[in-house]
């Protein structure tokens, strides 16, 4: 029995050591299984080899439990000695699956830097933010690093957060309300802690579709974004700039939820460890990571599969008989906590 199996039968296990639900990992996994065996293939046949297709060392985990390792390794932030005796491999087997599946994670998830798309069900206003995070000190240029607001040195990534309509007609006595669900639309590129937002969002260059009002907060003024009115000196805001922020303020919270659960996933909180030429990368399979999780969090599957054309298309691919038959023996012990 692989580690994935095994996991797998303990979703609330599951959930808690990768950060998305048995059921996310078994639709994610048929598409990592399509990349991996393309770039096998596209190595196999590259110009040059000497090897006959077959040779060499086989992989010491499968595919599904090399996707493990780096949803630990994303949710987590261990180190990769740490990975490797968990998973009885070395720490360079660990570094190399890592490395590997994660551009094959990019190209699944696609999450856009400029061109932002809004889907039917989702409402036409797009939320803007810039998050931190604390790195390493450079050994070169580090002023332009450091950060005054944060008081260190830090990387900052732009992030632009989509919300889903309301359902329509009025919530019924006793009924929770319903919850909405967030999507990261577009990540920016990496730049310095020093780098304010306004100059962050000028360098990227968003395209905002036709119709769609974009929010951001006190930091995008100067922008074309709806910003709240900032206080000027010695002179108090009116009542109704007060009212105005605060409308603002409830909308735009949607950015800071969306950027709080894509810090669930460690490796996009604690201290940045890796190269900085791979921070980008990292954050935007976090970010598609989250999307994952989003579409499938809150009503039941059934549900959400006939109303929801983004997870009706990640539930259509096809589950390998081995992880369905898991699901089956774990579905019959118990069922699966969110």
């Amino acid at each position: 029995m692989t580690h994935s199996e095994r996991l797998l039968r303990r979703p609330a296990i599951f959930r808690r050591l990768t950060g998305i639900t048995p059921d996310a990992f078994r639709s994610l996994l048929p598409r990592v299984e399509a990349a991996w065996a393309q770039a096998q293939r596209r190595r196999r046949e590259r110009p040059g080899r000497k090897r006959k297709p077959g040779a060499g060392p086989k992989p010491a985990l499968a595919v599904a439990d090399q996707l493990l390792v780096l949803l630990f390794y994303y949710r987590t932030y261990v180190s990769h000695a740490f990975l490797g005796v968990l998973f009885s491999v070395d720490q360079g087997t660990v570094s190399r699956y890592v490395a590997a599946l994660q551009p094959m994670l990019a190209g699944i998830f696609r999450v856009p830097e400029r061109k932002v798309e809004l889907k039917p069900d989702e409402v036409r206003e797009l939320f803007f933010d810039a998050t931190e995070r604390p790195t390493r000190r450079p050994k070169r240029r580090q002023r332009r690093f450091y950060s005054g607001k944060k008081k260190r040195h830090t990387l900052k990534n732009q992030v632009v957060v989509a919300r889903k309509r309301k359902r329509p007609g009025r919530r019924k006595p006793g009924q929770p309300p319903e919850k909405r669900r967030q999507r990261v639309a577009a990540v920016s590129p990496t730049a310095p802690g020093k780098v304010h937002d306004k100059k962050v969002y000028d360098r990227t260059r968003v395209l905002v579709p036709p119709g769609a009002r974009a929010t951001g907060d006190s930091g995008y003024q100067g922008t074309g974004l709806k910003t709240p009115v900032k206080k000027k000196r010695w002179q108090e805001l009116t009542r109704r700039q007060r009212r105005g922020n605060a409308r603002i303020s409830r909308r735009r919270i949607a950015v800071e939820h969306a950027i709080g659960k894509m810090k669930i996933w460690r490796i996009a909180s604690e201290r940045y460890r890796n190269p900085v030429r791979r921070h980008t990368l990292i954050i935007k399979n976090v970010a598609g990571l989250h999307n994952l999780m989003s579409a499938w969090t809150g009503r039941g599957k059934e549900v959400r599969e006939k109303k929801d054309p983004h997870l009706a298309y990640w539930s259509a691919l096809p589950v390998p008989p081995l992880l369905r038959a898991t699901s089956d023996r774990a579905g019959a012990g118990g069922t699966a906590r969110n």
